[in-house]
């Protein structure tokens, strides 16, 4: 795990508070950039998400779909979770909390976003991240590549129902029209780029070229996530230094959520007597997010000054210190499951 990784949290903490600092300092330059948008998508945050995405889909290897049969009920297990589990939860707990026991603290119209944006990280397995977690917990890392794939190809039909599925119970307007442009930007053709780039790098299959590009491009994913969180903290000031306990509200019920998602998944994957190299990166996948999709549709959706917007973000802050410490429990309750 590098250093950046290892780190996540508090380069993304640091991001927040300089965001917070030259957004209260300077508006109207974050007002400029507001300003550059195009069918609700806004220009600078689209590179900088692309800047994140792109890279990540280079390193799914589709050819590994061929292996789909060999672990089937590990397969089974966290489909089940991210598609028909994770999501309706996120949705309950961000209404539960919303509307119900946070509902004297913060307005409707604000706790509404909020949801959105709960429901959001909700739909949104993860792409990228889960590879360092299942290396920490010296998971099989085929199964792990196949458990990506097969998401990845899923989310391109899925997450666009599901989302609007949700975001209409709790009487949120979903502007279908964007919300399937979101899928198409920041999902399928960075999977397609994705594809074609893996494809024209790996030819040789020693995967020299391919390693280099990464490394390259490592660097640029890691500026395109910080820039993304200085840039929508910034557009925030206002708001999170009138009201800085919306933070902990937001990081409450996403907490409550994570440890739950795993709890039911490493529940369900001892009673199915997965081996652990599998049982556990199947939790994995299914407790951590895409924050990176959920962070460019919230703000395609509903904008950038938007509580929908905030709670994505606060998914990115939240998630790295609970799932290390959820490898640290997957690690230490190895003996619970055959090898």
């Amino acid at each position: 795990m590098g250093l950046f990784e290892r780190f996540l949290t508090v380069w993304v903490g640091l991001a927040i508070i300089v965001g917070i600092v030259v957004g209260s300092v300077a508006p109207g330059a974050f007002a400029v950039v507001a300003s550059f948008e195009y069918a609700h998508v806004n220009l600078v945050i689209a590179v900088l998400i692309w800047l994140m995405i792109y890279p990540m889909m280079v390193q799914i290897d589709f050819s590994s779909i061929k292996d789909v049969g060999k672990k089937p009920k590990g397969l089974l297990l966290t489909l089940v979770i991210n598609w028909l589990i994770k999501p309706f939860t996120m949705a309950f707990l961000g209404w539960l909390f919303f509307k119900g026991l946070f509902a004297d603290w913060v307005d409707p119209q604000t706790a509404t976003e909020y949801i959105a944006g709960m429901i959001l990280l909700g739909v949104a397995p993860c792409t990228a991240m889960v590879f360092v977690w299942s290396q920490l917990i010296k998971g099989d890392a085929n199964y792990t590549l196949v458990q990506v794939s097969i998401n990845d190809i899923i989310m391109i039909f899925a997450f666009a129902p599901i989302a609007g599925l949700l975001l209409g119970v709790t009487d949120i307007a979903v502007p279908w029209d964007t919300l399937f442009l979101s899928v198409v930007l920041y999902v399928l053709i960075p999977l397609v780029a994705g594809a074609v780039t893996r494809k024209k790098l790996d030819k040789a299959d020693d995967h020299s070229r391919l390693e280099g590009f990464l490394a390259t491009m490592k660097p640029w994913s890691i500026i395109g996530l910080l820039a993304t969180v200085v840039l929508l903290f910034a557009f925030q000031s206002e708001t999170i230094l009138a009201k800085p306990e919306a933070i902990v509200l937001i990081a409450i019920p996403l907490l409550i959520q994570t440890y739950g998602i795993f709890a039911i998944a490493y529940f369900i994957a001892k009673k199915m007597k997965l081996p652990h190299k599998v049982a556990a990166p199947a939790c994995m996948i299914g407790t951590s997010n895409f924050f990176e999709l959920a962070v460019a549709v919230a703000i395609s959706l509903f904008g950038l000054h938007s509580g929908a917007a905030l709670a994505t973000v606060v998914g990115v802050l939240v998630e790295v210190p609970v799932m290390l410490s959820l490898v640290w429990f997957a690690n230490r309750t190895r003996h619970w499951f055959t090898e």
